[in-house]
């Protein structure tokens, strides 16, 4: 990692910038995935299948028995573990749903919102080299709660033509309605133009490598909505000089891990407390499995010494990080001042882990500094709002002047005219 000590505010932006990724290309690839996808439909699903992921399969739609077999293989403890995870996220995820009130703006002018579930949700879950089974948790959940009548979900077959049993039995306990042995960009134009076996969905979520990156992206033009613009996973921590060094190594190992272009901040104003966080990074950074993406995902990351506390949340708020950990001594006061920001972790033991898992939050967050204006997946992801108004005759005759007046200045005279002829009309009475 790079050591970087009182930069100048005005370098900060350039200190903010994220890892850059070849994309030479990236665009007409996936424009002509798309379009064979929604030319050819399942025709096309299965030569992407096979010369993509090297598996050939019989069939796109995962059977009952293929997910009553991954039941029985899943541990139990670990199947006990899910049903923790699932809980809390529930419990969070219910109580986002909202009462709804009527509210009288004017005597006898009512207004009021109804909040109404989005019929068919697609949900794309990764299975490259770690099968992200939380995020099917954190995606099926709340479109559960949120009333969605199908949750369909794709996800890449390995070279057998199999699906991991982990993704299997997760989707069958939050509610997938079904499962489709679908990867990449192919997935995403399946669900989003539909195909003979898999029904154009209302909304995409889910996150994916640059291809299906760049294919969510690409399909919000035909006006496929999708649920927030994706790049690599990232963390950022605040630390002072209290805090636990070999805590913070492995937060910022715990993102390093996820991929080559994962980015990783250290933000205090102590350089005794950077001194000793990197000797913990080097030493624990050996230890992991996934080791050598960890090593290369270090060398886009920072640690940064500022001048105070208030600088370091300056700095965040200007990076955005997807995930922010505060690890001071008194970390409520720094969270007051939090306004960019995916989800954050308040304390030492707050780690970045449970919100990825189990605390009940959702792990799919805006990454890439988007979250300085998207917000993570939540219950209303998966919700639309309709408004609603009733106007008696009292409230038109106290505000149907000011229509008047407003619809007159824009010059729309049949906007006007709506008015009063039903002013008239009440003139008669």
């Amino acid at each position: 990692m790079n050591s970087i000590q009182y930069p100048r505010k005005e370098t900060w932006s350039t200190l903010c910038q994220r890892p850059r990724i070849d994309r030479s290309g990236l665009e007409d690839i996936v424009a002509g995935i798309l379009q064979k996808v929604k030319q050819n439909g399942d025709k096309a699903l299965y030569e992407f299948s096979e010369k993509l992921d090297g598996a050939v399969i019989d069939n796109l739609r995962v059977s009952s028995s293929e997910i009553n077999r991954a039941v029985k293989i899943v541990p139990v403890i670990l199947k006990k573990a899910i049903s923790v995870a699932k809980k809390n996220i529930g419990k969070f995820h219910k109580a986002q749903l909202r009462n709804e009130r009527i509210i009288e703006t004017t005597k006898g002018v009512k207004c009021w919102q109804k909040s109404v579930p989005i019929g068919r949700v697609g949900l794309y879950i990764p299975g490259g080299t770690a099968p992200l089974f939380s995020t099917v948790l954190m995606l099926a959940i709340p479109s559960k709660i949120a009333g969605c009548r199908e949750i369909i979900m794709c996800t890449p077959p390995d070279k057998t033509g199999n699906v991991n049993p982990l993704l299997l039995y997760t989707a069958h306990i939050a509610g997938v309605t079904e499962i489709f042995k679908i990867g990449g960009a192919q997935a995403i134009s399946a669900m989003a133009y539909g195909t003979e076996s898999v029904l154009k969905v209302d909304k995409i979520f889910g996150p994916g490598n640059q291809y299906v990156t760049k294919a969510k992206e690409m399909v919000q033009f035909d006006g496929i909505p999708i649920d927030m613009p994706a790049g690599p996973s990232e963390v950022l921590v605040i630390a002072d000089k209290n805090a636990n060094p070999s805590f913070i190594a492995s937060d910022l190992l715990s993102q390093a891990e996820h991929g080559t272009d994962s980015q990783v901040f250290l933000l205090t104003d102590s350089s005794e407390l950077i001194n000793c966080v990197k000797n913990e990074t080097d030493r624990q950074v050996m230890l992991l499995p996934r080791k050598e993406i960890a090593i290369k995902a270090l060398e886009n990351s920072s640690f940064i010494l500022l001048n105070s506390l208030a600088e370091c949340i300056e700095f965040s708020n200007l990076y955005a990080p997807e995930h922010l950990i505060i690890s001071t001594s008194d970390p409520l006061i720094l969270a007051e001042k939090v306004i960019n920001a995916g989800s954050v972790f308040l304390g030492k033991y707050s780690c970045e882990s449970a919100g990825d898992y189990a605390s009940g939050t959702n792990h799919t967050l805006p990454t890439n500094g988007y979250a300085k204006n998207f917000s993570g997946v939540s219950t209303g992801s998966f919700m639309k709002n309709i408004t609603f108004q009733e106007v008696t005759p009292e409230g038109l005759k106290i505000l149907g002047p000011v229509i008047e007046q407003m619809a007159e200045a824009e010059l729309l005279y049949g906007h006007k005219n709506a008015v009063t002829i039903r002013l008239k009309s009440l003139g008669d009475a």
